[in-house]
């Protein structure tokens, strides 16, 4: 369970740290702000309940994608999204 745990955490980091660069670049004082008061340990947008399986060729994880998206939202529902 701690490597799954690991794991949720250098994801959310990941993404939050992009997030945060992306605010800082355009200027977004506010919502640099707001991102840097995420915790990268919440989970609740993790299905951790299910089959895995781990013989098939998964898509890759396009983060570039997943940022874009959060960027459009306001950056109170980008917070809750991501944390």
């Amino acid at each position: 369970m701690r490597l799954i745990a690991n794991c949720i955490i250098f994801y959310n980091a990941s993404l939050l740290s992009r997030l945060l660069e992306h605010r800082d670049k355009t200027g977004d004082i506010r919502g640099a702000e707001a991102t840097k008061k995420i915790s990268p340990i919440a989970w609740q947008h993790i299905n951790l309940q299910g089959r895995y399986e781990f013989q098939k060729q998964p898509d890759a994880l396009n983060v570039d994608a997943i940022i874009r998206a959060l960027i459009g939202l306001p950056s109170k529902r980008a917070s809750i999204l991501v944390a």
